[in-house]
């Protein structure tokens, strides 16, 4: 037992981070002109239509608003010709009041809608007109550092280790509908093949920032494709820098592969409602490093190790690391963080 405090001892000072997060609020941003199909206090399911997101929006000058109206109210009428449309002959349209001009209402219209589906069921907390929707989704999440992409939808698969690399030449059509556990890192031609074979997600620990802006570039040229695919998201676990999936985390998607999940962008994470699987507990004397040479590894708490020299002449509280069989090695406690 006197063994055991001590190597306790100290534990308290190590960052400590969550395993799983709930709730989890989960906020989709809206654009003037985009039309909410829900209000506060409605119950979603997965796919219920949340908004019909606009397209092609524009800004117009109408005249003759209805009385009472107001920013963020519905409009419908003629556009006469001359407004800030280049337009031969008056039209009629739909569209959102934005504010008003002495006289006139500018308002945002267009022609090409497009349905955001719920990824999640849970409850509608908020709704704010041309700024967003509030969800607070039943079940609990993997929490991410980022997001990229859309939210989206998927039976999750284990596509290799923590440690592992997808390749392009990996993913065909036989992962269509599903969201792909692929390891520590992926690249930009990847992820574009994997949208393209019907994929809906990819969790990965690191992405870096190269890949990001090749796959961000790839996914607004989709965008403003006239033909647009199934949603399709990304969730980096960890950050840029390459390092494998943290061991209580993968445990975590292990448990869980093979039932539907989804990803979401703001708070970038994996929600899944499921509350009959058993997660396993992290081991609270569990360590792993964030940062520094060792980013990545895993090992033992081994108790506090003082103030230790480290690299430039700093002097920092360090604590002890048992990394495999390796003798325990003293890292700055900053770079430390267990799963709780």
């Amino acid at each position: 037992m006197t063994a055991v405090r001590a190597a306790a001892d100290g534990l308290e000072l190590v960052s400590a981070r969550p395993l799983l997060e709930a709730p989890i609020d989960v906020r989709f941003h809206m654009a003037p002109g985009d039309r909410i199909l829900v209000a506060p206090g409605d119950e979603v399911l997965p796919g219920a239509p949340l908004a019909e997101r606009l397209r092609d929006p524009r800004l117009e000058d109408v005249a003759g608003a209805p009385s009472g109206a107001r920013p963020g109210g519905r409009w419908t009428g003629e556009l006469g010709p001359g407004t800030l449309g280049l337009r031969r002959r008056a039209a009629s349209a739909t569209g959102e009041l934005l504010f008003e001009v002495g006289d006139r209402w500018r308002v945002v219209v267009g022609e090409h809608h497009e349905v955001l589906p719920s990824p999640v069921a849970g409850v509608v907390r908020e709704v704010d007109p041309g700024i967003g929707v509030l969800l607070r989704a039943n079940g609990r999440g993997i929490g991410g550092t980022a997001a990229l992409g859309g939210a989206t939808r998927g039976v999750l698969t284990i596509a290799g280790g923590p440690d592992w690399e997808l390749r392009p030449g990996a993913v065909d059509v036989g992962a269509a509908g599903r969201i792909l556990v692929v390891g520590s890192r992926v690249d930009a031609e990847t992820l574009t093949r994997a949208r393209a074979m019907g994929v809906r997600g990819i969790v990965v620990a690191t992405l870096p920032g190269k890949e990001r802006r090749d796959f961000l570039a790839s996914e607004a040229r989709q965008r403003a494709s006239l033909h647009r695919g199934q949603p399709f998201g990304v969730l980096v676990l960890d950050g840029a820098l390459r390092r494998p999936i943290a061991s209580p985390v993968m445990a975590v998607l292990e448990a869980i592969a093979g039932l539907e999940v989804a990803l979401v962008a703001d708070p970038p994470a994996l929600v899944f409602d499921e509350p009959s699987i058993a997660i396993p507990a992290p081991d609270p004397g569990w360590i792993r490093v964030r940062s520094g040479p060792l980013a990545g590894q895993e090992g033992r708490w081994g108790g506090l190790a003082g103030l230790r020299r480290f690299g430039a002449g700093t002097h920092l509280e360090a604590g002890l690391v048992r990394i495999a069989d390796e003798p325990p090695v003293a890292l700055p406690l900053n770079d430390l963080e267990r799963y709780g």
